[in-house]
């Protein structure tokens, strides 16, 4: 993976944090400085912390843990949903589900439920329901969709979740902390790093910006997922 360059980042936007009055004292050490009233992010810093956070984002793929990809911010989610599916991912880009972590087997539960209805629906199953009773599953998929879609092939609880805003997904971080899954986060000037496990600080309101961070992360994650696979080929030739 390259680490995008001083000049990249700043063309990307990576280093506008929020207003001076909007910061969290503990995001300090990672302010350059304050202009016209906004805080600038330290680019070598961010640079510094990107390189080390990708180095673990590929570890973590390579012991074939999985890393749900998580954004509710409208301007995130085309973004973090193609990235997600770039690297086979699982992602949440709607609503946040509460009890995802603190609550995961009941959650197992709904995406199975949801699998074995698509199932169903593809293979024409759905046809024996009266029409009244296939419009009323059809609905129920159509909201199913829009909430479940991106966990369908999550099969065991994330241990780790990469999340592009911090600030913005309070209760996800609530129960990762709560659980003990891992968090990979974006920091903007607002956000308290302590939350996360691995902290980029970096504008998560630019799109550019979201984008050029986003796309390493699924970069990583796919390498990660090489070398996993590559260890359970060799494995399986041993056995």
């Amino acid at each position: 993976m390259k680490i995008p360059s001083l000049e990249e980042m700043l063309k990307a936007g990576v280093h506008f944090g929020h207003s001076a009055s909007r910061w969290h004292p503990k995001m300090k050490p990672y302010i350059f400085t304050v202009r016209h009233g906004v805080h600038v992010i330290d680019l070598e810093k961010t640079q510094e912390l990107l390189a080390s956070t990708l180095t673990q984002v590929k570890e973590l793929s390579a012991q074939g843990k999985e890393i749900l990809f998580v954004t509710t911010k409208p301007q995130a989610r085309d973004i973090v949903k193609a990235a997600a599916l770039s690297c086979g991912a699982p992602y949440l880009v709607d609503r946040w589900i509460g009890g995802l972590l603190t609550n995961f087997q009941e959650i197992k539960k709904l995406i199975q439920n949801y699998n074995k209805l698509k199932e169903q629906q593809a293979n024409g199953e759905l046809e024996k329901y009266t029409k009244k009773e296939q419009l009323a599953i059809a609905k129920q998929l159509e909201k199913m969709d829009q909430n479940l879609a991106g966990l369908a092939g999550l099969k065991k609880m994330p241990e780790a979740l990469f999340i592009p805003s911090m600030q913005r997904e309070k209760t996800a971080v609530i129960e990762a902390n709560r659980t003990g899954v891992e968090i990979i986060a974006v920091c903007d000037t607002n956000a308290n790093p302590d939350k996360a496990d691995y902290i980029i600080p970096a504008n998560d309101d630019a799109v550019k910006a979201i984008r050029l961070i986003t796309d390493l992360i699924a970069a990583a994650v796919n390498e990660g997922k090489t070398e996993y696979e590559s260890k359970q080929a060799v494995g399986q030739k041993k056995a």
